[in-house]
Parts: structure tokens; C-alpha cells; sequence
């Protein structure tokens, strides 16, 4: 595999802003969206690829033919193009780092940004290594523009390469993953594969059929708003019963005292005056049990301090986004043996583990394409110390070609 032609196409990637706007209604929930759907659909024909398609909502699809005569179950593979609105997405400047020594990365030496082992100790996996880095001032988008490099360039290769023997391939490409709906519109039965596998993942190695269940609460704090100077006994500040809201959930259950298995509450946004404070949440557990007690205790705070104030000052709106797509994979654990049994074959060794998040592959295995979740190598996404080795990419990209050749193997 040629890791030029892989960089370069990575790169022309990146430099497209592609982020996702979750106060948008419309999909793609960003116009911007549309330039790298277009261009993937056309690079897609470019590199040989049959059916080609980009639907109103610019979900891309392509198919590639099998080259062997026997039945092999369609397998597919899915990445998204859009990239967080955590972290600006514009005018993204990838620098290209050959050999990388083990020590710190100025990214922006103006402002004095370093991307260091000291506190990103995964870089050391990666000495000797070229890495693609950011310029300090904004995210990469490895994650997911990684992904859809390694699709693509798998297509590539397999067609330059007709020796190796595999069944019908889908690939599709969605928008909007980054905000939740990236599955909500893609079209199962026109994709047509019995299986697929998101190219999601961070590190190399990283496997996944475990992700999160899902919900986003809002929650609407009313007060009354009265001129301080005569405020006593009548005014009631929805911040501060906002703030006892806040300190009724368990203090060390959020994302930064948590790992592994374990949930948590997110308060990621509040805006707020003395009238009315809203605040957003996300709620993730892998266990459902768990999760719906979550749920639950947001309601029960919420009316409890109601009850306190013999008031209805606190709305709860709460709403599922995806849920443990183990639920639906286990029954057909055999796509994740395939999986598996690739990276092995290609020296790579596997890393089973829980997804602290959620894909598209965690809604599609609820609409019935099981998709686990294969690593598509980068590091530290959604910020300005995201990086990723460009040899990660390529062994991406062998999985990609080996899981097919192993599909048809087995089919005979």
C-alpha cells in the first residue's frame, strides 16, 4: 500500500470542514457537509467502484462486486465525514511529523501549545512513526475522516489487486455521527449487507461490540425574577435551585471520575438568570438496568426539589439516542471472530473492549445491520491534540482487506 498516496488522500480530507451542528434541523445539519459527500462520491467512481450513490441527505453509498463464484454474505464497512462542533473544524492545517522521536510536538509555538508524552503517553507507542498532527488551533478530524481513508483506500487496493478473492462489499459514508443522528436516515435495506463494521475506533488493535446506552436530558429551572431592592420572600433564583439540582446528582459519577463499565452524568452545557437556567445532560451506562435508573433519578431529583418548593420550578425532558448494540451482535458473534481473526493474521494484536461512547454501528445494529467497531487509528479526538500515525492507517486498511478475504474464505 502506498503510504504517500495514503497521506495525501487523507490529508485533502481534513482540509474540508465538515463539522455537524446539533441546533440544526436539516440533514446534513451543515451545508459544508455536502462539499466532502460530493467529493467521496466521485473519488468512489474515480477508483472503479459500481453503484455509486449519494442520496437528499447525503448519505453515500457504493458497492463492490465479488470476484469468486460461490455465495458470500455482503459484508459492509461505514464511516462518517463529519467532524465534533466540540472543536473548530475550519481551515484545519495537518503537519506531518517523519520519525517521531518520543518527545514533545510543538503544535503551535506562538501560543506555546505542546503535544507531549508527559501527558499523551500513547504517543510513545508510536516512535519511529510518521504522525499527522494539527496545527494547535483546531481539531484534525482523524476521527472520523481516518476512517473513511482506510474505506476508501481498501476499495482501491482490492480492485488494483483482483488476486485476492472476496464477495460483494458495501461502503457507506454518513453525515451528522457526531451529534447522534448519523444512522437516522441511512437506508438499511437499500445498503443490503448482512453485516458491517464501523472504522471508528481509536487506537490499533481497539475492537468493540460494547457501547453506551444513550439519553440526553434538559432540564428547565423557572424562577421569579423581582427587583432585588424589594426581592425578600419573593424573589426565587432559578440558579441556585439549578445549582442544588447539580448537587443532588453523585459527584464523582461524571466522565472525568469514571472508566471501563462504569456510567455517568455529563452536565456539558448551562445558561442561565435569576427567570430561567437550563441545563443539558447526557446520561451513559452500558448496563440497561443502570441506565434507566439513571434516568430515573433525574426525574426523581427534579420532583423532589419541586415538592420542596410546592412548585413545579423543574421540566424534565429526557430522550433515548442509542442504546448497547451487544444486544444485538452477541447472536451473531461470528462477524466479531472475523474481525479478530484479521488482525491476528496481520500481527496486530486485538484490544476487546467496551466502547465509552457510542457510532453509527451502535443505532445500525438496532435496525438490523449488526456493526461492530473496528479501530481507524487516531488519538485524542475533538481537540487540538488529536493525532494520528499514518502506519495505523495502513494497517487499518489490511484489516479491511483481510476481514473480506476471510468472509469468502469461510463461505466456501
Amino acid at each position: 500500500m502506498n503510504k504517500d498516496r495514503i497521506t495525501d488522500r487523507f490529508i485533502s480530507y481534513v482540509k474540508v470542514d465538515t463539522t455537524s451542528d446539533p441546533e440544526s434541523s436539516t440533514t446534513p445539519s451543515t451545508k459544508k457537509q455536502w462539499d466532502l459527500a460530493n467529493k467521496l462520491a466521485e473519488e468512489l467512481k474515480t477508483i472503479g467502484m459500481s453503484d455509486v450513490t449519494i442520496d437528499d441527505n447525503a448519505y453515500v453509498m457504493a458497492t463492490l462486486p465479488s470476484n469468486v463464484e460461490h455465495e458470500v454474505p455482503t459484508i459492509g464497512f461505514i464511516s462518517h465525514f463529519d467532524t465534533s462542533p466540540d472543536y473548530s473544524g475550519t481551515n484545519v492545517n495537518p503537519q506531518i511529523i517523519e520519525n517521531y522521536d518520543g518527545k514533545d510536538i510543538v503544535l503551535n509555538e506562538e501560543d506555546n501549545i505542546i503535544l507531549s508524552p508527559d501527558y499523551f503517553e500513547d504517543l510513545l507507542l508510536y516512535k519511529g512513526q510518521t504522525l499527522i498532527t494539527t496545527d494547535g488551533s483546531t481539531l484534525l478530524g482523524a476521527d472520523d475522516k481516518a476512517g473513511i481513508c482506510e474505506i476508501v483506500s481498501a476499495m482501491e487496493y482490492l480492485i488494483n489487486n483482483p488476486e485476492i478473492k472476496h464477495g460483494k462489499i458495501r461502503v457507506g459514508f454518513t453525515p451528522d455521527e457526531e451529534i447522534g443522528r448519523g444512522a437516522h436516515k441511512f437506508d438499511v435495506e437499500k445498503f443490503g449487507a448482512d453485516w458491517a463494521y464501523t472504522m471508528d475506533g481509536s487506537q490499533v488493535g481497539e475492537l468493540e461490540y460494547e457501547n453506551f446506552n444513550a439519553a440526553g436530558a434538559k432540564i428547565h429551572v423557572k424562577g421569579k425574577s423581582v427587583h432585588p431592592g424589594s426581592a425578600k420572600g419573593k424573589m426565587i433564583n432559578s440558579i441556585y435551585i439549578a445549582t442544588e439540582f447539580i448537587n443532588s446528582l453523585p459527584r464523582l459519577e461524571t466522565p472525568e471520575h469514571t472508566e471501563g463499565y462504569q456510567g455517568f452524568f455529563h452536565l456539558y452545557s448551562i445558561k442561565g438568570d435569576v427567570e430561567n437556567t437550563y441545563l443539558q445532560y447526557i446520561i451513559r451506562d452500558h448496563d440497561r438496568k443502570k441506565f434507566e435508573a439513571r434516568k430515573a433519578l433525574i426525574q426523581r431529583i427534579a420532583d423532589e426539589i419541586n415538592n420542596q418548593y410546592e412548585e413545579e420550578f423543574i421540566t424534565v425532558e429526557i430522550k433515548d439516542q442509542y442504546f448497547n448494540m451487544k444486544e444485538k451482535v452477541e447472536p451473531v458473534m461470528h462477524i466479531v471472530d472475523i474481525a479478530e481473526e484479521a488482525m491476528k493474521q496481520l500481527n496486530i494484536k486485538p484490544i476487546i473492549k467496551p466502547i465509552r461512547g457510542g457510532t453509527d454501528g451502535s443505532q445500525l445494529s438496532y435496525m438490523g445491520l449488526p456493526c461492530p467497531n473496528i479501530f481507524a487509528g487516531g488519538h485524542n479526538f475533538h481537540g487540538r491534540y488529536e493525532y494520528v500515525p499514518v502506519e495505523s492507517i495502513i494497517k487499518a486498511t489490511q484489516v479491511i482487506c483481510k476481514i473480506a478475504e476471510l468472509t469468502q474464505k469461510k463461505a466456501k
